[in-house]
């Protein structure tokens, strides 16, 4: 699993352009600066929709005044619907990014068969502080999928 000090890792994800999907390096996107990295479990999810994405999109304005360059969310989900959810929460600048095989989620070890909720293999949810593509801050869910150590709230008060 990574860890604070750990370098993010460098694999193809995937996010929506206006000329459409295109392949990225996770360093080269998550490395510019100071980012904040949320993962979710699912696109459109009652969880990740109605609790954790918001908060980010509200907190968005005091992450950069508290120093962060970009904010991003991934999910494995492909690039259509990470964009088309995007647009529907409202998310502005916050980069929508595309683990559609969950090549990142295994990468940083919280890939997670989430069969029995019939979803398939997902993520974890966790949210990452990374400076210049080193982790600064891992935030967790004790249990993968609740939403308390990973909201953007939590995020603000470790930076």
């Amino acid at each position: 699993m990574i860890a604070v000090g750990d370098v993010v890792p460098d694999v193809e994800i995937r996010m929506m352009t206006e000329d459409g999907p295109i392949v990225v390096s996770s360093s080269k996107i998550l490395s510019a600066g100071r980012v904040v990295l949320f993962a979710v479990p699912g696109a459109f999810t009652t969880g990740c929709s109605q609790r954790h994405f918001p908060g980010y999109v509200e907190q968005a304005a005091n992450m950069s005044a508290a120093g962060i360059d970009s904010i991003a969310c991934i999910s494995v989900n492909d690039a259509y619907v990470m964009d088309a959810w995007g647009k529907a929460q409202g998310a502005g600048d916050i980069l929508m990014l595309a683990d559609p095989d969950a090549t990142f989620a295994h990468a940083v070890g919280m890939a997670v068969d989430a069969s029995q909720f019939g979803l398939g293999l997902r993520s974890k949810r966790y949210a990452i502080v990374l400076q210049d593509g080193v982790v600064e801050e891992f935030l967790p869910e004790e249990n993968g999928f609740s939403i308390e150590a990973s909201t953007a709230a939590c995020v603000l008060a470790k930076l």
